[in-house]
């Protein structure tokens, strides 16, 4: 993040290896910086998760001018790199990272938990071999109960859904938006709404204008455009997406 810089740490009495994330503190009179209550917030935020493909909180110090969450080391890199060094993913492979990330999704939406910036970069794999994945940064995550209105600029141009750029209340289906631009990368490389400015982006967005291209999508199954398009929809419910994601990638 802007304000925050991850280093590997290692517990001096065990070895045991963390990544230590550095997050540098507001004053009350300056600019610069993360606010207390959006600290404590992701911290909260973790300290209420609890599954196998998000990464894990250990422990938290407050050192003056910063804070230190002491997370869960993930070493193999972000899934981003393995789309840019392969340029895109088959299916199958492509199928068997969209489950992992919807089992993650699922155990944030279960607790009225939306993460608000998924993408390829914000998803680590466990190692340098292994396909399994762990979902990371919650700084501008926010918890949704007693419907509560839920607004902002929040995320990545990319991946933000339309409600976000219409400045509308947010909800569970905002993420599941940016899972369909994710699944849309991880196949073609490219990116569903992606303009040359990133006004032209939103505008692609909000006016929901994309298409498959041919040269990228041609050997790809009904099944998994329809798994898409189906996401990118402006108006929907989240159980009908949950329906979705059963239907399509976790049987």
């Amino acid at each position: 993040g802007k304000f925050a810089t991850v280093r590997r740490c290692v517990e001096r009495n065990t070895g045991n290896e963390f990544a230590a994330k550095f997050i540098r503190k507001r004053s009350s009179t300056g600019r610069i910086g993360q606010t207390l209550d959006d600290i404590y917030r992701e911290v909260d935020l973790l300290r209420e998760i609890d599954n196998k493909y998000i990464v894990k909180l250990y422990d938290v110090f407050d050192c003056g001018n910063e804070m230190i969450i002491i997370l869960e080391l993930v070493k193999g890199g972000e899934l981003f790199d393995l789309i840019s060094y392969k340029g895109f993913l088959e299916e199958e492979e492509a199928i068997h990272y969209i489950k992992q990330i919807l089992m993650a999704v699922k155990h944030l939406h279960d607790r009225d938990i939306v993460h608000l910036d998924l993408k390829p970069e914000n998803i680590l794999l466990t190692d340098k071999i292994s396909k399994d994945i762990k979902l990371i940064d919650f700084g501008i995550s926010r918890k949704i109960i007693n419907n509560l209105d839920v607004k902002g600029l929040y995320g990545t141009p990319e991946f933000v859904a339309p409600e976000i750029i219409n400045y509308e209340s947010m909800s569970t289906g905002t993420d599941m938006w940016a899972i369909g631009c994710i699944a849309y990368n991880l196949l073609s490389g490219g990116s569903p709404f992606l303009g040359d400015t990133k006004q032209k982006t939103f505008v692609n967005i909000t006016a929901v204008d994309y298409h498959f291209d041919g040269q990228y999508f041609c050997n790809i199954s009904t099944e998994a455009k329809d798994f898409i398009s189906r996401l990118l929809k402006t108006l929907y419910s989240s159980p009908i997406v949950i329906r979705l994601t059963n239907d399509y990638t976790l049987a």
